[in-house]
């Protein structure tokens, strides 16, 4: 009697345990089929529709209008053949993992300089990622030869910058030019005399969502509902 209690419960003992290694294979299998539709959702292009008003500055990236200040122009982009060397209003948007990270150009031009720079990780949504992170510069004039700059910045999971343009290269508002894997920031330098339409806490829409007016410099108010 006591040998098939024993034999009974070291068959209730196998059983459970092949029922947790087939629950543990089922959980995997999930979270494969999860971390699948995560990605693809990543790489995700969907077609969007621009405004082609040359006058009209468009956003490069989808995500949230984190900052805007006067800044001077990043030091690989400034200069008598780049950018003017005073400030410029620099219009931040920050890409969650969750955001579509194909980033278009905000005019048509033409790409006059690229300049990469290896840096750190650090949260892209920081001040100092703009010269402290891994970034990608992109130095751009419009056909009526205003100049005006592009930065994608790497962050905390971003590991690789991607650029679809070359130096020398002509493109259209809203044509694709980049993107940049797993969540990170792309920056916009408009040129002296242009001020941003677009507010604080603002969602941007790449391709579609109007930042700027190139020559106008006037204050836009918004409000938080």
């Amino acid at each position: 009697m006591f040998c098939c209690l024993i034999s009974t419960g070291c068959i209730h003992i196998c059983h459970q345990r092949h029922l947790l290694r087939a629950q543990g294979r089922r959980h995997i299998g999930w979270l494969g089929v999860g971390l699948t539709i995560w990605t693809a959702a990543f790489f995700r292009d969907p077609i969007r529709t621009t405004p082609l008003n040359p006058k009209l500055v468009i956003a490069p990236a989808d995500g949230l209008v984190t900052m805007i200040a006067k800044v001077p122009p990043p030091p690989e982009l400034a200069g008598p053949d780049g950018l003017t060397d005073f400030e410029m209003t620099r219009v931040s948007i920050f890409m969650s993992v969750f955001d579509v990270h194909i980033n278009r150009s905000p005019v048509t031009g033409r790409v006059l300089k690229m300049a990469y720079v290896a840096g750190k990780f650090v949260n892209a949504d920081l001040d100092k990622a703009s010269e402290d992170n891994e970034r990608q510069h992109f130095l751009i004039e419009t056909e009526d030869g205003v100049r005006l700059g592009v930065t994608q910045i790497a962050g905390l999971v971003a590991r690789r910058i991607l650029a679809f343009v070359r130096e020398g290269d002509s493109m259209g508002v809203g044509e694709r030019i980049g993107m940049i894997r797993f969540g990170s920031r792309v920056d916009v330098y408009l040129p002296a005399g242009t001020g941003a339409r677009i507010l604080l806490g603002q969602r941007a829409i790449a391709g579609e969502t109007v930042i700027a007016e190139l020559g106008v410099d006037q204050a836009v108010a918004g409000s938080a509902q």
